[in-house]
């Protein structure tokens, strides 16, 4: 049985027992929610998301792309892979880089 998050995301289909998991485990989620792209699935349970944004320069007003590498736990129920569109929230720090988790996971085609 799956337990509400918080967020208007519907729980996976495929049950997990990591305890790290926002659905089947005890994770708190708090904070921000954001969206990347996955690039790397590399590491046991982690995934590193890229987040491509533009940043507004005030004084050539005119826009600048930026981008960023967020880790973030990737729990078994959802086991996302390179190319797919995650939602990540923000939780407590997991390891020394991790404090994401992905909630949802949209593959590419």
């Amino acid at each position: 049985m799956a337990r509400d998050i918080g967020l208007d995301i519907p729980a996976p289909d495929t049950e997990c027992d990591d305890i790290n998991c926002p659905f089947h485990g005890e994770l708190p989620i708090r904070g921000q929610v954001l969206v990347g792209t996955v690039v790397s699935d590399k590491m046991d349970k982690t995934v590193v998301i890229q987040r491509k944004h533009e940043i507004l320069i005030k004084k050539y007003q005119r826009y600048e792309k930026r981008q960023s590498k967020i880790h973030a736990h990737n729990p078994p129920c959802i086991n996302a892979k390179v190319g797919d569109v995650v939602t990540i929230a923000e939780s407590r720090p997991l390891s020394k880089t991790t404090s994401y988790v992905v909630v949802k996971a949209e593959a590419q085609v």
